[in-house]
């Protein structure tokens, strides 16, 4: 029986799509296997589909609780009962039920932090993991784009589990991320499935604006314009949910803000309302979209400029997953690069801030008691983030207080190295906005991948029609007179007699 055959008996799709054969293939082959896919190609698939023919339990490392609930229910709804997802949304009494039958469950969900634990790591080993998934696994990267400090002790814990079989996934990764997502893993020999970030069915547009009240009026206007639904991004969590008041104001859409800040229980409620229609446009930060499994998402709109380009590409890849025309816009205004340079310098704790840090370290006799009471004020002298990001990067190698003096002041030359490289990723970006030349042989260029083939809808450099992707109102909607509804229904009556 062919995989092929396999596909339709099992998920009931006739074919499958880009890299997905290859990377499946390799899993059964036995290689550890690191594939980099476009967004919105049903990466899932590649992890669940071996995971049904080979003997043993499958670990997916997911970074966001609801990503991992949104497959969970998927795969339920399909008929596979022997899938969890280990992370907070389960109670006491379905977590000790799991603890207790943990060798009944085929696919495990579980998120960086929970894997690390030593409770869950030594119940792990007490079962057979015939494959271990690093899903997002550009968040390994401290040089990603969305460098996450709980995945970097994912190499640990693999060669915990004695190393079992690994699949990593990531849409977006330059060449020398591949090769630190590699290294963070302890993989040597990988088969590597690389396919381009290019995205046919997605054009590129670029507005430029001299102020920002130019650049809201046109949001305004686009978000009237354009078939729905639609994502819009914003850099702030204050302006992203401004706007969508303001829009809201103006117009009949459906339209919500969505960002971190807000509750779990509000964020997993805007988000059903969205993937299920309710809601035609989200005015969000980038803390929406990983999980947000929407095909028929019609435009991405960034207000503001991302850091860097493979975050770009990915917020964007949320769009056309159908494989339906749709449209990337990103609205530029005279100075936006400086709020994405602040937002990269806010990332990591500054040199002042690792100063106060050693100043206070002298009100403590032990590393030990200062590791103790840390609580009391780290939260006034750090943001969540900083202090994630700074305890990743020594909390593992300290004992003593010497040792931690030594690594604060080496933390202040990798912060420096860090803060350049994205500086010039924004600088890269920022290039790609005001080039002359076509904008989707540049990100080409930036993956070091051959020239994409030219196409009807390209970019705006390359002379697109945005009215293509403007709302398709029908015959019916257009009119609002009654004479209107009688030429149509004499049109209706005619073609029904003839």
């Amino acid at each position: 029986m062919t995989l092929e055959n396999k596909l339709k008996e099992f998920f009931s799709f006739s074919s499958f799509r880009l890299g997905q054969k290859e990377t499946i293939s390799s899993i059964l082959n036995g290689n550890h296997t690191l594939s980099m896919l476009p967004t919105g190609t049903g990466k899932s698939l590649c992890f669940q589909f071996p995971g049904l023919f080979l003997d043993g339990a499958v670990i997916i490392i997911s970074p966001l609780l609801s990503l991992m609930q949104d497959q969970v229910e998927q795969m339920k709804m399909n008929g596979e009962k022997r899938v969890v997802a280990l992370n907070s949304f389960l109670s006491k009494k379905e977590r000790d039920y799991f603890f207790t039958h943990i060798k009944k469950y085929k696919f495990i969900y579980i998120s960086p932090e929970m894997i690390s634990s030593s409770y869950v790591l030594n119940l792990l080993k007490t079962i057979k993991i015939v494959l271990f998934v690093v899903d997002e696994a550009h968040c390994i990267s401290q040089w990603g784009y969305d460098f996450r400090p709980e995945y970097k002790n994912l190499g640990k814990v693999r060669k915990e589990l004695k190393s079992p079989l690994t699949l990593a996934l990531t849409a977006t990764a330059t060449s020398e991320i591949r090769e630190d997502i590699k290294k963070s893993l302890f993989l040597e020999e990988v088969t590597e499935i690389i396919y381009p970030v290019n995205r046919p069915n997605i054009a590129f547009s670029v507005e430029k604006f001299s102020a920002t009240a130019e650049k809201l009026e046109r949001l305004y206007t686009l978000v009237e314009q354009l078939q729905g639904p639609g994502i819009i991004y914003f850099s702030s969590k204050k302006i992203a949910e401004q706007t969508a008041s303001y829009i809201r104001s103006k117009s009949n859409k459906k339209i919500s803000g969505y960002h971190g800040g807000m509750t779990q229980e509000d964020r997993i409620l805007i988000q059903q309302q969205f993937l299920h229609g309710h809601l035609e446009v989200i005015c969000a930060t980038s803390a929406f979209g990983m999980g947000v499994n929407k095909e028929n998402i019609r435009y991405v709109i960034h207000y503001h400029m991302p850091t860097q380009m493979e975050s770009f590409l990915q917020e964007i890849g949320r769009a056309g997953r159908d494989g339906s025309d749709s449209i990337s816009i990103l609205l530029y205004a005279n100075g936006d690069e400086a709020l994405a340079s602040q937002l990269i310098e806010m990332e990591l704790a500054s040199d002042m801030q690792i100063d106060q840090l050693l100043a206070s370290l002298s009100s403590y006799s032990s590393y030990q008691e200062w590791k103790e009471k840390e609580k009391e004020w780290r939260q006034f002298a750090f943001s969540e983030t900083q202090w994630r990001v700074l305890e990743a990067y020594f909390s593992s190698e300290i004992a003593d207080m010497p040792s931690l003096i030594k690594k604060l002041h080496f933390f202040k030359q990798h912060r420096l190295k860090r803060v350049e490289i994205k500086r010039q990723k924004i600088a890269a970006l920022l290039t790609w906005i005001n080039q002359q030349e076509c904008r989707r042989t540049f990100i080409a260029n930036y993956f070091d991948e051959k020239k994409p083939e030219s196409m009807e809808r390209c970019c705006d450099r390359c002379g697109l029609d945005l009215s293509f992707y403007h709302y398709k109102r029908t015959l019916i909607e257009k009119s609002h007179n009654e004479d209107d509804w009688k030429e149509i229904l004499a049109k209706i009556l005619l073609e029904s007699d003839s």
